[in-house]
């Protein structure tokens, strides 16, 4: 062979043995990024210690005025409401508080820190165990007043099971199958928009197991 042809023979295998040297490359690019799989999914709580009642953070910012989302806590629905202003002045009269078995929220069915009209720690946001005191329904979002709930309806959640109503506060009405008030869990706020449902706020120490009833 010419010294001609080795160095033409040479020039052809660089650009191959370059392109080879990309891909072994690229495939330890690969599996080092899979590699790190298993290590970020190990950062997050695993489906078992989230029902077993590890905190779940939720971000409130992009949520609508008396629009409600749903988050799972514990294997149960969490409701958490924005409500219009016009919502929580209703809440304060008389044509919804005359409505209510336990107006003042006496049994122990929320946080001390959520003992008040509005069973909340900010007005504007309620946050309750979606599950109905009576026989563990899951009661329907109804924020409209009136409608075919009825005139004197001030909007809030309606039992399908066997007709248990709640308002905006989730405050069951009187004479009603449900005996309680739906029940509020701990949570805190841990920014301007994000509150962390199953933790308490710094100094307060309620245990969701003694409440009444879920």
């Amino acid at each position: 062979m010419s010294i001609g042809s080795e160095v033409e023979n040479a020039a052809e295998g660089e650009p191959r043995r370059d392109f080879l040297l990309l891909v072994a490359g690229a495939l330890g690019g690969v599996a080092a990024v899979a590699s790190l799989v298993p290590l970020v999914d190990s950062l997050n709580p695993a489906a078992d210690v989230i029902a077993a009642g590890a905190p779940i953070d939720f971000d409130l910012a992009a949520m609508q005025a008396g629009e409600q989302k749903i988050i799972s806590w514990r294997s149960r629905p969490v409701f958490v409401v924005r409500r219009t202003a016009a919502q929580l002045t209703k809440l304060q009269q008389a044509s919804d508080t005359g409505l209510l078995s336990d107006p003042n929220s006496t049994a122990f069915q929320q946080p001390p820190y959520a003992r008040n009209w509005h069973r909340s720690i900010n007005p504007e946001f309620l946050v309750a165990v979606g599950i109905c005191t009576h026989l563990g329904c899951i009661p329907r979002f109804e924020p409209q007043a009136g409608g075919a709930l009825g005139p004197t309806w001030p909007g809030g959640y309606f039992c399908p099971c066997h007709g248990s109503k709640y308002d905006l506060s989730a405050r069951v009405f009187s004479g009603m199958p449900a005996p309680y008030n739906l029940p509020v869990p701990p949570y805190r706020f841990v920014g301007k928009t994000k509150i962390r449902i199953g933790e308490n706020p710094p100094d307060e120490n309620f245990n969701f197991g003694d409440i009444w009833q879920i």
